[in-house]
């Protein structure tokens, strides 16, 4: 192994790519090769592709409360693998047009949780699951006032049903502990906030 691998635009082959299903979501079969931590190219491998729009996810806080704003909705992929498929999750939506991700973050809050967001915090850019999707997420935070926040939102026309929950910010980080907050993008974003919660109290309030 060499620790002078600096992969370049040949680093991957693409010998075949094959679409296998289109739908709002895809899926293609791909068979390529990539350069090696050796400096040798490697083997021919097939590999599926679940192709997805990137996605952008934020979470509602609350400064001089100290609260977050967190929405429950059924998930399909929890069903089985999880005590309950209804999730505590972020506000999130797809970016399938040509909207910023920005603009994402204020309409979703808009229509998921009835919040107007009056300044958004970037957290990060991360790939939830590289190995089989091309997804990438758009994590922030963005402040509101959690007064008065609650109710049921979502599009009808889209089938949401979203119940929105108001949250001191340590309920919320015992959530995470104890498992009833069970997603990826929740728990980096909670834990993000529990460690820069002085600093983003210090500018927002």
């Amino acid at each position: 192994m060499t620790d002078t691998f600096k992969p370049g635009p040949d680093a991957v082959q693409i010998i075949e790519r094959e679409a296998c299903f289109r739908g709002f979501y895809s899926l293609d079969r791909l068979r390529l090769r990539h350069l090696q931590f050796s400096g040798e190219m490697g083997p021919a491998l097939s590999r599926e592709l679940f192709i997805r729009h990137d996605a952008v996810c934020v979470l509602p806080y609350d400064p001089q409360r100290d609260e977050v704003v967190l929405i429950e909705q059924f998930r399909v992929g929890a069903m089985g693998k999880s005590a309950s498929p209804w999730l505590l999750e972020l506000v999130a939506g797809l970016i399938d047009t040509d909207e910023q991700p920005e603009e994402v973050a204020l309409r979703e809050a808009m229509e998921e949780a009835n919040l107007t967001l009056s300044s958004l915090w970037p957290i990060s850019e991360y790939f939830p699951s590289p190995g089989g999707s091309d997804e990438r997420v758009y994590l922030y935070l963005g402040r509101c006032s959690s007064q008065g926040a609650g109710g049921v939102h979502g599009l009808a026309e889209e089938g949401e049903d979203i119940r929105v929950h108001v949250m001191p910010l340590e309920d919320a980080l015992d959530a995470v502990r104890d498992g009833r907050i069970n997603n990826a993008a929740s728990i980096i974003a909670l834990q993000w906030l529990a460690l820069n919660r002085a600093e983003v109290r210090g500018l927002w309030s």
